[in-house]
């Protein structure tokens, strides 16, 4: 039965004989089986004839489900983030439903979940999208982080050289959907972060070392550090008529803005892209003068045109 629930949990339409091939058994077992489904709460539709099988369908109530190993893990720390407040008002329920999932879990898998869930320090910043990562390897990462393993993986650079790196790993750091590690670099005998996507085949050496200290003690602030002095293609100055307040609250953490009076400020930017400061400034929604660099102006222009281009009555 539990095989059964399995297969049709992929919500595909199965033919009865071919189910019943599955699962080694009679087209009569699989019925009654069915029918057990059924008695327990699972909306289990069938068809009969030559082409006659069943499928499972979304009910009035949420049955016991089966998931795999991956599975359970996402959901677990899932949860616990929500549970910590990430997101309002669902901390209590996400408690409630983290134990139940909890207290089934395997020791293997509970181990996963701490460790995903102790060695990775959330940070928030407004930064949208950014490319996935592989869960396998961050389970690997926070792993060795717990465990205080050495760990080797290749990583490329971001000027496209690929290298191998030894590493004692200090703490995982989410920002926005990008993830860093936090490592003291053993070749380089200094502190490095690097960005999970660039990083592949992450595995632990077995070699054990005494974590050190990190300087400022804030992994989340380390990162954020590391980033701000990467050199970038564009220093943005804007004025801005706005109050400087105002337009903090839009720019976040991703700028700098300096108040000139009650009523104006200065916008400060450093970026490889124009798209961004085009985008706070037409958020921000009031009346402002580049002062560099010209591209913005340009960019701008560009822009501006696309969008009166396309929002132009129907002929």
């Amino acid at each position: 039965m539990l095989r059964l629930l399995s297969l049709l949990q992929t919500h595909r339409f199965w033919p009865g004989q071919e189910l019943a091939e599955r699962l080694e058994v009679s087209e009569r077992t699989l019925r009654r089986d069915v029918d057990r489904l059924r008695e327990l709460g699972y909306p289990v539709d069938a068809s009969r004839g030559v082409a006659g099988g069943y499928q499972l369908r979304s009910g009035a109530a949420m049955p016991p489900l089966l998931l795999d190993d991956e599975e359970a893990v996402a959901i677990a720390v899932g949860l616990r983030t929500a549970a910590g407040g990430a997101v309002d008002g669902i901390e209590e329920t996400s408690v409630r439903a983290l134990t139940k999932v909890i207290q089934v879990m395997p020791p293997r898998l509970r181990r996963r979940v701490d460790a995903l869930q102790a060695y990775t320090v959330p940070a928030f910043w407004g930064q949208g999208g950014g490319p996935t990562v592989d869960a396998d390897a961050l389970t690997v990462i926070a792993q060795a982080c717990r465990d205080d393993e050495r760990l080797r993986f290749g990583y490329t650079t971001r000027d496209g050289r690929e290298t191998t790196r030894l590493v004692e790993p200090h703490r995982l750091v989410s920002l926005g959907r990008r993830w860093y590690l936090v490592a003291w670099d053993i070749e380089r005998r200094d502190w490095r972060t690097f960005r999970v996507d660039r990083l592949s085949g992450p595995r632990a050496t077995g070699a054990r070392f005494r974590q050190r200290e990190l300087p400022g003690g804030d992994a989340a602030a380390f990162v954020r550090d590391q980033i701000s002095s990467i050199p970038t293609q564009f220093q943005v100055v804007v004025e801005v008529r706005a109050p400087a307040a105002d337009v903090k609250r839009v720019v976040s953490r991703w700028g700098a803005v300096e108040a000139v009076d009650d009523r104006s400020c200065r916008l400060l930017m450093s970026v490889d892209s124009l798209d961004w400061p085009a985008f706070v400034l037409a958020t921000i929604g009031a009346d402002f003068h580049v002062v560099r660099p010209p591209e913005l102006r340009d960019h701008l222009r560009t822009t501006a045109d696309l969008l009166a281009r396309n929002t132009a009555p129907d002929p």
